[in-house]
């Protein structure tokens, strides 16, 4: 008996079949090997005519299998090897017939994939990835060799200067923005609050930013000056100044670290598989209500006494204290003036406001499919400052009531600039390392991505999309993918 040899190379193969049905077979198996013939000569014209992912499954994925033999491909997409295969040989003891083929040859088939994947590092991967995700620019890898201090030299000195003229000008802005807002709120029909909201929300999270640089010690020369301008800041938002600064600096210190990073990461598989009515909240949290999630992050990081060490205790107490006093105080004086309706048209409407914008702010500037979060052991601080930050672009009153907030790469390159010196900072950096930056301007095709795709930690991928990992719970993902508009 002639067997086909191993791995597919003899001369032949034998099958036993019944002499009624040797005809049968013998056309069969002819045909096949003038198939396999005629495909050595026409399979490459077809593969330039045809996509290659339509011909050839990729090398994860099933092969093709066609009358006993099986088509497989064995490299990368752009070159395509065939090979064929005899499957298990049949047992049947009855007369056996030899039908003599020519010598199995590998068939290589040269072909230009159209939707073969593009090296990650390529200029025209990049320019693909920013069309889908929302991004005017994605940049390039940074090298390995260049640290956090190689980028702060190259920043002007002036950009650092601290000065008290344009500190005051902003806190005056942020004051009259805030109780333009109030007067809006007071004389506007029903129908115009939603505007009078949207405006004094955005106000008050000037005051906000205001707060953050005398956290940042970017203010003023003076810290005592700094650590009360801070507390005041925070009040109307009910927000203790020393726990977030606390806090906030552990970001700074560990920007896009898994564990480590204080503000928004992705979700660990292992603690979304842990408890099914857990993974049902998340999926809401990290979807539909991503815009306002920064009030759990407020009342979960803020006001737990064991989150701080030792040393931190006694500040962290000041600042609860005064928060308290404020709700002590000013709740009951708001509710006295204007009653429960008052209290959710002065306070509770623009505080709410003030929360998507600092969802908002948040998740854009650290979160994108390309932009990584890594462990402790494999971090570096160059590109977690640098290109694990997104310049983001929003219209300009919110620019201005927000202080440059959004101008954030350079905050992040050094926390030491006072937001009035952002955008010198940020043209600086475009001239030096504007290769490797990434900036948007705020769009929905953006914040799509964001919201339906940035969810749960992949070490390959970055997110995996909670549809992926439980499509039967992620209901909430696949509206927002059905609803959400898709502008860029």
């Amino acid at each position: 008996m002639t067997q086909w040899e191993k791995e597919g190379r003899g001369e032949g193969f034998t099958c036993y079949v019944n002499p009624t049905q040797s005809l049968l077979y013998s056309t069969l198996l002819y045909s096949t090997g003038v198939l396999l013939k005629l495909a050595r000569f026409l399979l490459p014209m077809a593969c330039r005519l045809a996509d290659s992912s339509f011909l050839f499954k990729g090398p994860q994925q099933k092969p093709l299998q066609m009358h006993g033999h099986r088509f497989g491909s064995f490299y990368p997409a752009g070159t395509s090897f065939l090979k064929r295969e005899v499957l298990p040989q049949c047992k049947e003891k009855h007369q056996s017939y030899v039908i003599p083929l020519r010598r199995t040859k590998i068939i290589q088939a040269v072909t230009t994939p159209v939707t073969a994947p593009l090296p990650a590092d390529s200029a025209e991967r990049r320019k693909e990835l920013c069309e889908s995700y929302g991004f005017r620019q994605i940049g390039e890898p940074l090298p390995d060799n260049i640290t956090l201090k190689n980028i702060i030299d190259t920043l002007p000195k002036t950009v650092f200067e601290i000065d008290n003229v344009k500190a005051l000008k902003s806190v005056l802005i942020s004051a009259t923005s805030y109780a333009l807002g109030l007067f809006m709120i007071a004389k506007s029909p029903w129908y115009l609050l939603p505007l009078a909201w949207a405006w004094t929300g955005t106000a008050v999270t000037g005051f906000f930013v205001i707060g953050h640089d005398c956290a940042h010690k970017s203010f003023s020369r003076n810290k005592l000056v700094e650590d009360i301008v801070g507390t005041l800041a925070f009040l109307p938002l009910i927000y203790p100044y020393e726990p977030w600064r606390f806090k906030h600096d552990r970001h700074h210190a560990k920007t896009n670290m898994l564990d480590e990073d204080t503000a928004w990461h992705p979700v660990m598989e292992t603690h979304f598989k842990e408890n099914s009515n857990f993974q049902k909240a998340i999926i809401f949290g990290y979807g539909p209500i991503r815009p306002i999630m920064s009030i759990s992050h407020w009342l979960i990081w803020h006001f737990n006494l064991n989150k701080f060490r030792p040393n931190e205790i006694g500040r962290v107490k000041i600042s609860l204290a005064c928060v308290f006093a404020f709700m002590a105080i000013g709740w009951p004086l708001i509710v006295y003036k204007a009653g429960i309706v008052g209290w959710i048209k002065f306070w509770l409407m623009p505080w709410l406001g003030y929360h998507f914008w600092m969802s908002t702010f948040t998740m854009v500037h650290h979160t994108a499919p390309h932009i990584p979060f890594k462990s402790s052991d494999e971090w570096n601080a160059a590109k977690a400052q640098l290109s694990g930050t997104v310049h983001c672009d929003y219209p300009r009153w919110i620019e201005i009531l927000c202080h440059d907030i959004n101008v954030h790469i350079p905050h992040h390159v050094s926390s030491r600039i006072p937001s009035y010196n952002l955008r010198a900072a940020h043209k600086s950096l475009q001239e030096n390392w504007g290769k490797y930056m990434n900036e948007a301007s705020w769009n929905w095709r953006l914040m799509k991505t964001i919201l339906t795709i940035c969810h749960v930690y992949d070490k390959e991928r970055n997110y995996i999309s909670f549809e992926e990992i439980a499509p039967e719970i992620s209901h909430p993902i696949a509206f927002l993918r059905r609803v959400m508009p898709d502008f860029a």
